[in-house]
């Protein structure tokens, strides 16, 4: 089952006091950035975060969860906890902080 529109509209409107904040379709599913760096994934209409120190300290009790087959654990983010845009606004600013910018694409020749 893909992710709806309405699922990335949602979390785009309660994460828009986070910054500059984006979604880029992918198979169906999204990538969630923000400024620039892919901080989660956004698939089945779930949140999953890439796994920070800071991330982890920010949640209550962390549920690890695999966005796709094969995938690495990431922080499920339950709908639920989305209803709170300031605590997921600091959750993904504070996860991030401490992700690197991705590396930048090679020119096709």
């Amino acid at each position: 089952m893909a992710t709806t529109q309405n699922t990335i509209n949602f979390l785009l409107d309660q994460l828009s006091a986070a910054g500059e904040v984006s979604a880029k379709k992918m198979f169906g599913e999204y990538c969630l950035y923000l400024a620039g760096k892919p901080v989660g994934l956004v698939c089945d209409d779930q949140l999953f975060l890439k796994p920070t120190v800071a991330g982890k300290n920010k949640i209550a009790a962390v549920v690890e969860g695999a966005p796709y087959p094969g995938a690495k654990p990431h922080w499920l983010i339950t709908a639920d906890q989305w209803e709170d845009s300031e605590w997921l606004c600091d959750l993904v600013r504070a996860t991030a902080r401490e992700l690197p910018l991705p590396k930048p694409k090679k020119a096709k020749k």
